[in-house]
């Protein structure tokens, strides 16, 4: 679809992805939920997909490289973040093999629950003595989902944030986790040919609306109350997979 540069479809996806880097810069994340929600109505979901690939990895890495707490969330995470590279594989060969429109609902509903969650604030702790063994569990749906949709919240932000982890560990952390979701997926989509040159030039020069979306976003972050901007976040996204879910892609 992109290799008919269509003007409109062009503008489409840098206004896809302009929003999505505002939010992640007022927010801290959301870059991919909000990406694929709305680009999976206009090229289709596994399209969707690839071309969050590089602005997701550039922004997620940065993310991820920032803080001060990389070593210690690698010891805390590695049984998380290793366990979903395969099912990340595993997800991507079942997109391969099945209707995009079913996926595209499958997207919706995650996208839906995500929203109902963050509006409803719901949280939980991790039990000490079960996360070694809930770790790789959560990583491995979190891996499957990615896979099938391209999105990396659910269940995994949920967990990271069950850890009790400060809040600058948290973003890291959540960046890390993103990271490596994004080069796990990647490598799939390419090994499958969901991954054309066609889309991987668009997803690099996607890499500027998305930066320059972070840029506005941290901007407004210092005018506009955090709180009230979830709430139309977490609004929007229900919104948003209500219409995935009508009209599955």
């Amino acid at each position: 679809m992109l290799s008919e540069t269509d003007p409109a479809l062009i503008l489409a996806v840098a206004g896809a992805f302009l929003l999505a880097g505002t939010v992640k810069g007022v927010v801290g994340f959301g870059m991919p939920t909000v990406s694929l929600a709305v680009l999976a109505g206009i090229t289709g979901l596994p399209e969707a997909m690839a071309l969050l690939l590089v602005p997701s990895f550039v922004t997620n890495l940065q993310q991820a490289l920032t803080g001060g707490h990389l070593k210690p969330l690698l010891r805390r995470l590695w049984s998380l973040l290793l366990v979903s590279i395969p099912c990340i594989w595993m997800g991507v060969a079942i997109l391969a093999e099945t209707d995009p429109d079913r996926l595209a609902r499958l997207l919706g509903a995650v996208v839906m629950i995500y929203g109902a969650a963050g509006l409803a604030g719901l949280s939980f702790r991790a039990p000490p003595r079960a996360e070694p063994w809930i770790s790789p569990v959560i990583g491995a749906v979190n891996g499957l989902l990615t896979g099938l949709t391209g999105s990396f919240v659910v269940p995994g932000v949920a967990w990271l944030q069950a850890l009790g982890l400060d809040r600058n560990a948290l973003v890291q952390a959540m960046g890390l986790l993103f990271a490596v979701s994004t080069a796990a997926l990647g490598l799939a989509l390419g090994g499958r040919s969901l991954l054309t040159p066609e889309l991987g030039l668009a997803s690099a020069l996607a890499v500027i609306p998305a930066v320059a979306g972070m840029a506005l976003g941290t901007r407004l972050r210092r005018r506009l109350p955090e709180r009230h901007f979830r709430r139309v976040f977490f609004g929007a996204l229900i919104l948003l997979g209500l219409r995935l879910l009508a009209g599955g892609g």
